[in-house]
């Protein structure tokens, strides 16, 4: 049983009321971030309120006219999607680290300096974005927000989110094996040769080409034919 100091409100605004749950701190981070896939003892009381603190619950009339079910965890799922959850000030401040160095990740491995094609480190990345004032929100995703930061960063350094397209040809006893890996970075146009040997292209973010040159060269033994398109 959840101790009463561990119960915080899950709440959504719908047609000008209030909608909340009294839920479990700790299972509900997990699953608000998505660590947790199933609602199963995350709620206290089975119950939909219109004051939680008060104890007043919502009609099932009014439950169906705004959501058109009265299954609570139906209704749960709704709330936890659209609405907010109280979380803790620590569960907070963990949610929004997580969170903005999701974005910095994302943009490192999106985004290129236009003059050398080069991708930005991410510490040069993280000190336009403190430069820049940028608040992530921590409810949103990092692909959601990444371009609204990318066009505020854009003022403090150079940066686009240009695409890398790369003529590939690799020998027919790497061929098998490096296929797979191939297909993770935009394969397309391939064609394999009498001999085995298979010559493709890769599009891709900008971003992933030093990565991308670093796996096929691990994969190849360097044993591999690449140009810039």
């Amino acid at each position: 049983m959840t101790a009463i100091e561990n119960t915080i409100i899950a709440r959504l605004e719908k047609g000008g009321e209030k909608f909340e749950l009294l839920v479990d701190s700790k299972l509900a981070y997990e699953y608000k971030t998505g660590a947790r896939k199933e609602l199963s003892n995350v709620l206290v009381a089975e119950e939909v309120f219109k004051d939680a603190k008060k104890g007043e619950r919502h009609t099932s009339t009014a439950l169906t006219k705004a959501f058109g079910t009265t299954d609570v965890y139906k209704i749960a799922e709704i709330i936890f999607r659209e609405g907010e959850v109280q979380l803790t000030t620590d569960q907070r401040r963990k949610l929004f680290e997580e969170k903005r160095l999701k974005v910095i990740a994302l943009i490192a491995r999106n985004a290129v300096d236009p003059r050398t094609k080069a991708p930005h480190p991410p510490q040069r990345i993280e000190a336009a974005m403190e430069q820049a004032k940028i608040h992530v929100d921590a409810f949103k995703s990092a692909e959601e927000q990444m371009p609204a930061i990318i066009d505020k960063i854009r003022e403090i350094i150079p940066i686009s989110m240009d695409k890398s397209r790369i003529a590939v040809k690799i020998a027919a006893e790497h061929a098998p094996r490096a296929y797979g890996m191939l297909k993770e970075y935009g394969l397309s146009k391939e064609e394999w040769g009498n001999d085995g040997s298979l010559t493709c292209v890769c599009e891709m973010p900008a971003g992933l080409q030093g990565e991308f040159f670093d796996r096929l060269n691990k994969l190849t033994s360097g044993q591999v034919q690449t140009k810039i398109l």
